[in-house]
């Protein structure tokens, strides 16, 4: 049985992204091919806080549909052969239904609960909701595909 839990040297031995774009920092119960959280772990000091805004530091929407991406590219690579990934990244393709519904302040811990919805060959669908506590932050739908590391 695999791991219900991976750390950040994990995540960056699945996924292409590297600080300060690497946005989560754990992967936790995960059921392969089905479902996983991702953990950011926000801080005042985060890069995006720098301009976003500095009187009034909230998370930007677009980052949050990033770690969502992030989270649900980690899920598929973990639940792969590993061959499979090999060479190869995610590469969003649409964003459905995104709703922001509470803004994100530092310090807090989003939690990135991804589903993953439907495969279709190298095309992924996905839903996930961000939360802080239980609070419902986030919701979105997207897709995405995995192609090789040269197309570009």
């Amino acid at each position: 049985m695999k791991k219900i839990e991976i750390n950040l040297s994990e995540i960056e031995k699945l996924i292409p992204h590297r600080k300060p774009l690497l946005l989560i920092d754990s992967l936790v119960d995960i059921v392969p091919m089905i479902s996983a959280t991702g953990i950011m772990n926000i801080k005042k000091s985060d890069f995006f806080f720098q301009g976003h805004f500095p009187d009034q530091a909230v998370m930007p929407g677009v980052l949050i549909v990033e770690a969502f991406g992030q989270t649900a590219a980690a899920l598929t690579a973990f639940s792969v052969d590993s061959e499979i990934v090999k060479n190869k990244l995610v590469y969003l393709m649409t964003v459905k239904d995104a709703k922001f519904r509470k803004p994100v302040f530092p310090p807090n811990k989003l939690e990135l609960k991804v589903k993953a919805v439907k495969a279709l060959g190298k095309v992924w669908k996905y839903e996930g909701t961000a939360m802080i506590k239980n609070d419902v932050m986030a919701e979105a739908v997207w897709m995405a595909t995995i192609v090789d590391k040269n197309d570009s």
